[in-house]
């Protein structure tokens, strides 16, 4: 019996299963399986559900499901965070993941949904499916986190991002998917043409894909990953000895050119900056001459901000940069101040609203290095964020504290998303991480030089070079959603002219 036939043959019930392990499958695709065939394969078995649902309301019904085992599996690590007092939090990751998978799952319920009314056709899937995540990226205050394309990011597909961004994977592995059901469905002509289509893209990536190598001259940076777990991280016994490790690694004798950059990762000290001057000290002297970049927090007035700041020779601090695009739930709590009468706070936070929003993304320099866009942790998976700049940088320059994401998933998450960022805009980015993974990535995405994740060390590293800026760093996301709109439009004028299949 051919796949249309045996999911037709399956009850209610066991379609709805059927559909939340095949969402399921497709979170193999995201790093660090990395696994990209389980998401065309699962793309295909979802895109079959709804394409033979009795109407419109099933196919919802099979979407949300899938959707929602695909988010379970790809954001298990959301769970990491409220175990790091678990006395305080513990109780609420289970509701967490739950209900985030099941918020996220309604987006892959409607884009079945209307699949399906409009004949459950090939062109408005593809559509839909890039539209929910455009959508999860911009609305509200976004979450794009393990977007089906990401499945790509291990790909020679990868350097398509720089003219379409992550929506351009998107099209190409539910294209794939699509494809793939259609030959089940013994259509030929169709599924041979949806599936040839990202081989030949995949063939021509790979002449294509420009070469950035960090040249004789190129800057060397240094880059210093403490690994304090982040249960120990704030204890006063152990914090001390965090920051001594630091200090030793700043001062380490270079195994080859002098560092003209050293960088500690996202609040890599335990003193606000103004009660930090004689760690700052300690810091200079370390350095010498060398500039350090360092994650801290800060105050002004009642207002706390997570910040990063360069400091340079004698401990002056000669930039700033308070991060802006906030966790919510973590970082700040939305009714924050109404929330603490009842003891709920932020992950991050210990009163009320939590931290308080930078002014917005800005461009600092680094001297010979030259001008970087610095991010903080969660604004890396931004690409609205990535690419909001008014003079173009040479570098973008992320530190984080990936400690909150646990050891499994969350973390290598993170890291595919930086290089997918820096493919998109054609940027190197040097990115420190407190517990890993720390990377020097290339303009095109490749990650050059790294240290492990839940290792302590340090490492020099040449700065590659930027390459011209790309399609995507002129336009960013709104020529591909448009033609995502657009396509489904057309989709709407074809089905109310005819209902004939694909």
């Amino acid at each position: 019996m051919r796949a249309p036939g045996i999911v037709q043959a399956l009850g209610p019930r066991a379609q709805l299963a059927l559909a939340a392990l095949a969402g399921a499958l497709g979170a193999l695709g995201q790093a660090p399986v990395a696994f990209w065939p389980a998401t065309v394969l699962s793309l295909a078995v979802v895109f079959g559900l709804g394409r033979l649902a009795p109407g419109w309301r099933r196919a919802g019904w099979l979407g949300l499901s899938a959707g929602t085992g695909y988010y379970m599996l790809a954001l298990f690590w959301i769970v990491e965070p409220f175990f790091v007092d678990a006395a305080r939090h513990g109780w609420m990751a289970p509701f967490a993941l739950f209900f985030l998978a099941l918020g996220l799952g309604l987006f892959w319920g409607g884009a079945l949904a209307i699949t399906r009314a409009l004949g459950g056709r090939v062109a408005p899937f593809v559509a839909m499916v890039m539209l929910i995540e455009a959508a999860r990226t911009y609305l509200l205050t976004g979450f794009p986190w393990a977007q089906v394309g990401h499945a790509l990011i291990d790909t020679p597909l990868l350097h398509w991002s720089s003219w379409g961004g992550s929506l351009a994977l998107t099209g190409l592995v539910v294209s794939g998917g699509a494809g793939l059901w259609l030959l089940a469905e013994r259509r030929w002509a169709p599924g041979g043409a949806l599936l040839a289509l990202p081989a030949v893209l995949w063939a021509a990536a790979i002449p294509l894909t420009p070469e950035a190598p960090a040249g004789p001259d190129a800057a060397t940076v240094r880059l210093v990953q403490p690994n304090a777990p982040q249960h120990e991280k704030w204890d006063p016994e152990k914090a001390l000895g965090f920051f001594e490790r630091q200090i030793d690694y700043t001062a380490a004798p270079p195994e080859g050119p002098a560092p003209d950059l050293i960088v500690w990762p996202e609040t890599a000290i335990p003193w606000v900056l103004e009660r930090a001057r004689p760690a700052l000290d300690a810091i200079s002297d370390a350095a010498g001459d060398t500039p350090v970049v360092l994650g801290l927090q800060r105050f002004e007035g009642r207002r706390y901000y997570n910040s990063l700041i360069r400091l340079d020779r004698g401990g002056a601090v000669s930039a700033l940069y308070d991060k802006h695009h906030l966790v919510p739930f973590g970082e700040y709590m939305p009714l924050g101040d109404f929330l603490a009468n009842f003891g709920i706070y932020g992950l991050a936070s210990n009163e009320g609203n939590g931290y308080s929003f930078g002014p917005g993304p800005q461009v600092i320099d680094l001297g010979k290095l030259g001008l970087a866009l610095p991010l903080i942790c969660y604004e890396g998976v931004f690409p609205q964020d990535v690419g909001a700049y008014d003079r173009r940088p040479d570098m973008l320059l992320l530190i984080t504290n990936d400690a909150w994401f646990g050891n499994i998933l969350g973390p290598y998450q993170h890291l595919a998303q930086a290089r997918l960022r820096s493919a998109e805009q054609g940027l190197p980015m040097i990115r420190v991480a407190n517990t890993g993974v720390s990377a020097m990535i290339d303009a095109t995405g490749r990650v050059t030089t790294s240290l492990p994740l839940g290792e302590a060390g340090w490492t020099d590293t040449p700065l590659p070079p930027p390459l011209p800026p790309t399609p995507y760093a002129r336009t960013g996301d709104w020529p591909i959603a448009g033609f995502a709109l657009f396509l489904l439009v057309l989709s709407l004028l074809y089905h109310k002219r005819t209902n004939r299949s694909f």
